[in-house]
């Protein structure tokens, strides 16, 4: 009987109570103790569901209170410096600390997992000396089988994968950080094997990314040392998001089973297990499910592909597994009542992929009869969705074709439109500005809620949040930005709001996601051909304009965000997507320029989320990426000064990309990694305008006036001057009324110094 897996379960629960609790202690209205047990509540539901639908191979420790990284981290006593830790148990107040900052200290790095939308605590080892603080796996699996009678599988990143992702050591170290990491594995996986416990899935991600030739050393070093120390423990080292490299070396590795991505590594595992076969001694998991996606499954292409594999692997070797973690995606499709049936037929959230998974090991064991209906059930929800109106507009389809044909660009190159803009805006030396949003307090949301209820017309709503910008445009000249914004208070998020205004878009009611912390998003859904409706944004930036001689910028989320951040249709490119979107938001560029607002900001944070992971296919994909940028931009007047920010990056190897899009201004986020991008520019020369963030939004700390300096000094040793701006390093939506104002205050009081120190040398 073929048996089936689940690599990871969403954290956050249907109704998002998972996230409602980590802020109720947050903010101190829950006692630390009343905080463990209605944790404990949810992550028991959680095994519960997967017990009930008949999920073979239930994961634990897959549950977290923040991050499945930082658990890690502070399971080895890995603490930064500056969080004051004396040993054992790490507690919650510096846990929460390196994850959110305290007063005191900041947070530490945040950045994307991979390649996804989900954004992991960067482990700092700098000075730390590592010991096992708490098997938290072994926690995790007394807890399912004493509670529910549930043999779990522990789930624990890899010690490759840990140290790959961590910082504040040097490569020459690296050899001296496993060995001293290794031993604390090998505690933990011999206390589950004291325990009882059958299988453990050890996730390396790092293996489907390119690896060193040490890289493949060290990967056998760790697991001869498992091998050697937990013979009785069954091992399952699982791989995700791409198709393995060096696959040969992974399969001879001492471990009893591999787990392989069959969705988006698809093609390349099957060429290795086709071309090198699988070893008769080893148990294959076969990620067939797409743990990241929210579209049904066509079972019987599934049962295909699951019988290409049994010539491969023996039947009895294969277990049917997610792709990945069902972390990536929406809880359950039953609360979607608003969804149309085409669409609402065609989904399939973590529930749902349960069913799955569970339906076609149960076909593949006893015969596609046994589910027959389902098999029918399925086909024509899909087939419906292929046929529908919204996925073949051909009107869309021929317009974005023709434009596509053409290369864009704007008419002057950079230097050029650079003195026309010095000329046009007559800004002072570092200008300053924000990045778009401003705190969105329970005023703001209630009043949001009213107007969707229907409790207030129209006129209440637009009545209100033209209150809200009339209040922060005083207050962004009363605090001495240069250049302000509207604000955003009628946007729930910077994706939603242009979905929610452009044909072929779906919204979830509850389609949440965990993006970091207790951070969710509801992605958008792109199901059919994007298109421009109507002006989007006009309304409340010429309004912003009008109360204000200082310049707004008009605020856009551009296309590769907007198609990175969203779940999109399966049955086009995302290149031919992005051109769409870029085709659509191009028309709202031109309304805005139309209207008077003359600088406009087209926001891509997600250009790097969306880099794939084998090298061979990054050149590709940011030819295209950087050509919807300019699609959407390059219509503009030479004096319209376009504006764009990115989250932090690996910059040196995306410099030359960025620049390509030639925008006149970058903002990038970086203040928990500046050192880290200042050398970047030590290495790398950029010639357009740019600015560095220089406080953390994501800290509710306040920055001093003496920190902002020195980051902006920092940068100024590798930055031109002329070309220089100053920002915080994201929006302030989530921030606090109070700690905003002081925090811009501090940055404007910095930029001030350093104009005075810098002015005699630019002019």
């Amino acid at each position: 009987m073929v048996k089936s897996s689940v690599l990871g379960y969403p954290r956050i629960g249907a109704e998002r109570e998972w996230k409602r609790t980590l802020e109720a202690f947050w903010s101190g209205k829950l006692e630390e103790s009343e905080l463990h047990s209605r944790l404990q509540e949810i992550r028991l539901n959680h095994l519960r569901k997967q017990q009930e639908k008949g999920i073979d191979f239930i994961p634990v420790n897959d549950f977290s209170y923040y991050d499945h990284v930082l658990d890690t981290a502070t399971m080895f006593g890995i603490i930064p410096k500056r969080f004051p830790y004396e040993g054992g148990v790490v507690p919650l107040s510096v846990y929460y600390g390196i994850a959110r900052g305290t007063k005191h200290a900041t947070a530490s790095e945040m950045t994307k997992w991979f390649n996804t939308n989900y954004h992991y605590i960067v482990p700092e080892l700098d000075g730390a000396s590592p010991v096992l603080t708490e098997n938290k796996p072994l926690a995790a699996y007394r807890e399912a089988k004493e509670k529910l009678g549930i043999e779990g599988r522990p789930v624990i990143v890899g010690p490759l994968t840990f140290l790959k992702l961590s910082k504040g050591y040097d490569t020459s170290e690296t050899d001296a950080w496993l060995n001293r990491l290794l031993p604390l594995y090998v505690q933990i996986l011999q206390e589950l094997e004291r325990e009882g416990v059958q299988w453990v899935q050890i996730d390396e991600p790092i293996l489907v990314t390119k690896l060193s030739g040490a890289d493949v050393k060290r990967l056998q070093t760790i697991y001869e040392t498992f091998a050697g120390s937990v013979p009785g423990l069954n091992i399952m080292l699982q791989t995700y998001f791409e198709s393995a490299e060096n696959y040969s070396d992974i399969v001879r590795l001492p471990v009893k089973g591999i787990g392989l991505d069959f969705v988006h590594g698809l093609a390349g595992n099957m060429a290795s297990l086709k071309e090198l076969g699988f070893p008769a001694d080893k148990i294959l998991g076969a990620g067939v499910i797409d743990g990241r996606g929210i579209w049904k499954a066509s079972l019987r292409e599934k049962l295909v592909l699951l019988q290409e594999l049994a010539e491969l692997v023996t039947a009895e070797r294969l277990i049917v597994q997610s792709s990945c973690s069902l972390l990536h995606v929406p809880v359950t499709v039953k609360k979607e009542a608003s969804l149309i049936p085409e669409l609402k037929n065609a989904l399939a959230f973590a529930d749902e992929k349960l069913d799955e998974l569970v339906l076609l090991a149960k076909a593949f064991s006893s015969g596609e009869a046994v589910i027959s209906d389902e098999l029918e059930k399925c086909e024509r929800a899909l087939q419906a969705l292929n046929h529908s109106g919204e996925r073949n507009r051909i009107d869309v389809q021929r317009a974005v074709a023709a434009v596509s044909a053409k290369h864009p660009e704007r008419t002057l190159p950079f230097s050029e439109r650079f003195l026309a803009q010095q000329k046009k805006w007559q800004l002072p030396i570092f200008p300053t500005t924000t990045i778009g949003s401003f705190p969105q307090s329970a005023e703001v949301r209630k009043a949001r809620q009213l107007w969707r209820k229907g409790e207030w017309n129209n006129e209440q709503y637009d009545s209100f949040i033209r209150e809200q910008i009339d209040t922060w445009i005083r207050l962004q000249e009363e605090i001495g930005l240069d250049v302000l914004v509207h604000g955003e208070f009628e946007r729930t998020d910077m994706v939603e709001f242009f979905g929610e205004k452009l044909a072929g878009f779906a919204f979830t009611q509850n389609g949440w996601v965990q993006s970091y912390g207790s951070r969710c998003v509801k992605p958008p859904i792109i199901y059919g051909d994007v298109a421009f409706v109507k002006p989007m944004t006009v309304e409340e930036t010429t309004y912003a304009q009008s109360k204000t001689k200082r310049p707004v910028k008009g605020m856009l989320t551009g296309p590769i965000t907007i198609m990175n951040w969203s779940f999109v249709r399966e049955d086009m490119t995302r290149e031919q997507i992005a051109c769409q979107l870029a085709f659509a938001l191009r028309q709202e560029v031109e309304a805005l320029e139309d209207a008077g607002i003359r600088m406009i900001q087209v926001d891509e944070p997600a250009v790097r989320e969306g880099l794939p992971l084998k090298e061979k296919d990054q050149a590709e994909y940011l030819e295209w990426a950087v050509n919807a940028f300019r699609m959407t931009t390059c219509t503009v007047q030479d004096t319209t000064q376009i504006h764009t920010h990115m989250c932090y990056c690996e910059f040196h190897d995306m410099i030359d990309s960025i620049e390509a899009m030639d925008a006149d201004v970058i903002s990038i986020e970086t203040s928990r990694s500046h050192g880290e991008l200042i050398h970047s520019f030590e290495l790398n020369t950029y010639k357009l305008g740019i600015g560095l963030g220089v406080y953390d939004i994501h800290s509710p700390r306040i920055p001093r006036v003496k920190e902002i300096t020195a980051m902006i000094e920092r940068a100024l040793r590798v930055l031109d001057p002329k070309l220089f701006w100053i920002n915080p390093d994201c929006g302030l939506k989530t921030r606090g009324f109070e700690e905003t104002i002081d925090s811009l205050r501090n940055m404007v009081e910095a930029t001030q110094i350093a104009r005075a120190r810098h002015c005699l040398k630019v002019q």
